[in-house]
């Protein structure tokens, strides 16, 4: 069974989407109401996707998408906002998001992204799919013209894998190598990157588009 942690501010919005999970045979482990509580909780229950609304009274919604990234193993992070500008749902997407919905989506359309974001799909509403794969190719032409840092095509699979969300664990598993060797390849990529930590390593492999695939 997926298990799935509610953040939103708003409480009867936060019980409705609670209960419309329940009705479709998910789990849900938690329902929070702020960010910090939310990275909290998360370690603790560890859940499989985080339905995250944006507007919270203690943290923007991005700041905290790139904070359960940090979670071991980080859960995957579905948006769900009355918002649909351009500037919130790129830096949902750039924190760590696996998709971005808005709530006048049916209950259907939610259920179905919850499942499609469990399984690792990256889910957005109709429209915005176009906006996040125009900011890909930019970054991707912005990088190829500035001559960046070369990765082997090992550390760039191993990038791709955290990108979308996987444990080292998992990652090991995949691959058919050590938990170790799956650390020393993150860590010479973050030295390559000059990056200092796994949310700031995953903000860089979706803005290479490299969860895309």
């Amino acid at each position: 069974m997926v298990r799935v942690m509610v953040v939103d501010d708003h409480p009867m919005w936060r019980d409705g989407v609670a209960r419309d999970l329940a009705e479709a045979g998910y789990e849900v482990v938690a329902t929070v109401g702020e960010g910090r509580q939310a990275v909290r909780v998360a370690g603790a229950v560890r859940p499989d996707v985080v339905v995250l609304d944006l507007r919270l009274p203690d943290l923007p919604g991005a700041v905290v998408a790139a904070r359960l990234a940090e979670v071991e193993p980080a859960p995957r992070v579905l948006v769900l906002s009355a918002s649909a500008e351009q500037d919130d749902v790129l830096a949902a997407v750039k924190a760590g998001a696996s998709g971005y919905l808005v709530k006048s989506a049916s209950r259907e359309e939610f259920v179905d992204a919850v499942r499609r974001t469990a399984e690792g799909d990256a889910v957005f509403t109709p429209g915005l799919a176009g906006l996040v794969l125009g900011e890909y190719r930019r970054l991707a032409a912005q990088d190829v013209e500035s001559d960046g840092p070369r990765l082997t095509d090992r550390e760039t699979e191993v990038l791709r894998l955290v990108a979308k969300g996987l444990s080292y664990k998992q990652i090991a598993d995949r691959l058919v190598l050590s938990h170790r060797t799956v650390q020393n390849h993150v860590q010479n990529t973050l030295r390559k990157l000059q990056l200092h930590n796994r949310a700031e390593l995953v903000r860089y492999a979706i803005e290479q588009g490299l969860d895309a695939d």
